[in-house]
Order: C-alpha cells, then structure tokens, then sequence
C-alpha cells in the first residue's frame, strides 16, 4: 500500500484543503506519512500569517514526520470570524483540526507568537491529545501589562503610536478579532516543551523603552517555562523574532527533538 493510499485509507488529509469545522470553513495544510507511535506535529503561525509562512519547515519536518498547519478564522484562506473571538473560541478550532488531521494520534503544537499563546493555553486542557510544546518566541502570558508598563500613557512619538497601536491589537482590531488577554501560565503536566526566544534585541528601535520590553519579553519566555516540569528554554542568538525563518534549522532541531521525546 502507498503513502497516499494508507492515509487515504486511514481517512487523514493529504494536501491543502478547506475543512469544514464548527460550521466556518478552515484551510488545512497536512504532509509526511503518518509514523507509528510518533505524534503529529501541527505549526502555528502568528497574529497576521497564514499556513504558507510555515510552509517551508513543514516541507523539511514532512520528511521525517506527519505535519499539518491551519489559519485560524480571519487568517490566510480560513473563514473571517462573526465577531469577537476568545481563546476558548480560537481553541474550539484547533481541536477540530486536530481531530480531522491527526485522527487517533496524539499531536505536538510547534507555534510561533501569538500562536504560541494560543498553543499554551490549549495545551493544559488538552493533555488527552497534546504531548509536547513548542514556542517559538511566543507572545508574553502578560503582554498587555509589559507594554503599558515599559511605555506610560505620557510617551510621545514613535513609542506612543506603538503602545496605542498594539493596546487597539489586543482589543480584537487584528484579522481574527482576537480578545488578547494576559493570563497565568498554567500547566499541561509533564510533557516535553521548548520554549525558544530570540537572541536579537529588534525593540532597540526605541531606545528610551526598548530595553524594559526587551527584559519584560525575555520574562514572558522564563514564565511559559511552567508549562510543563520537563521544559527548555533556548536562545536563537542570529535570530529577531521569525525564529524559523532567521535560523529555520534551529527551529526544525528542536521540534524533531520534542517529537521523538513526546514519542516516548
């Protein structure tokens, strides 16, 4: 039997498709044969890219592994949301995909940014099917209260337009309507976890704040370590905040990694 006849057999998608999921219409991207006792990997890309931004890694991880990667509703070729959407609501999403792309397999989350976020608060409720975690410079649980911290309300110029800019972001102006809240990390137990946070100090541009955000981002990353007992935390030293972009290998090391001990 072919690659293509087993997982066609299997009912697992192949390809690029629009499933149907909750009654919206989601673009799933799904590569690699499916390896026995291996999770799936599933990617998540950030706040205003589709699948395609990934599509590089998955192509290099699909050698070795089943992948698939998704926009979220008001992403790529998804469906636009109705209205304001939650991270119970976005999560709601992410496990019909799973359930569609990965069937029985349990997956493992490899997400960039705000996917990320949204990766790690799926994770701890979702410990029947996630098995292991990878954040690559993921948003900051406390992203809202380090930008009005690092940057008072009395900045001017640049610095002020950053803060009103991504304060109006986090109220649900962003292509998936998305509410961005702060929140306490909580954990999904003992599965494998990376976190990877960027080596490239690229908030420099605002030199009067730029260092307090680059500290306080820097935290975010130490903080999502307590998602799981058994986590890492490793710096991409060539990289600014598209880890898998700047160093695609160092991504791709680290998520084969969390596979194979999620595997076990």
């Amino acid at each position: 039997m072919t690659s293509t006849a087993r997982k066609a057999a299997e009912g697992l998608l192949s390809g690029t498709r629009k499933l149907k999921i909750d009654g919206r219409s989601v673009n799933v991207s799904c590569s690699g044969d499916p390896m026995k006792h291996k999770p799936v990997i599933v990617l998540m890309p950030g706040l205003g890219d589709g699948l395609e931004k990934m599509a590089g890694i998955q192509k290099t991880l699909s050698e070795k592994n089943r992948v698939c990667s998704y926009d979220r509703l008001g992403e790529g070729a998804s469906d636009k949301p109705d209205g304001p959407q939650t991270f119970a609501g976005s999560g709601k999403i992410l496990t019909g995909v799973i359930d569609r792309v990965a069937g029985h397999r349990p997956v493992v989350l490899a997400a960039h940014s705000l996917g990320g976020m949204i990766a790690a608060r799926y994770a701890p409720d979702h410990r029947d099917r996630v098995k292991g975690v990878v954040l690559m410079d993921a948003t900051s649980p406390t992203s809202v209260a380090d930008l009005t911290n690092a940057i008072p309300e009395s900045a001017t110029g640049p610095a002020a337009e950053l803060r009103a800019q991504t304060l109006q972001v986090d109220r649900g102006d962003n292509p998936e309507k998305l509410l961005i809240t702060d929140g306490k990390v909580r954990s999904a137990g003992d599965i494998p976890v990376a976190v990877i946070q960027h080596g490239k100090k690229y908030l420099a541009a605002f030199p009067e704040y730029g260092p307090r955000l680059e500290e306080d981002w820097a935290k975010g990353q130490r903080e999502w370590l307590a998602i799981s007992h058994h986590s890492k935390l490793i710096t991409a030293t060539n990289s600014e905040h598209y880890i898998y972009v700047d160093q695609p290998d160092l991504a791709v090391k680290t998520i084969q990694r969390v596979t194979s001990e999620a595997a076990h």
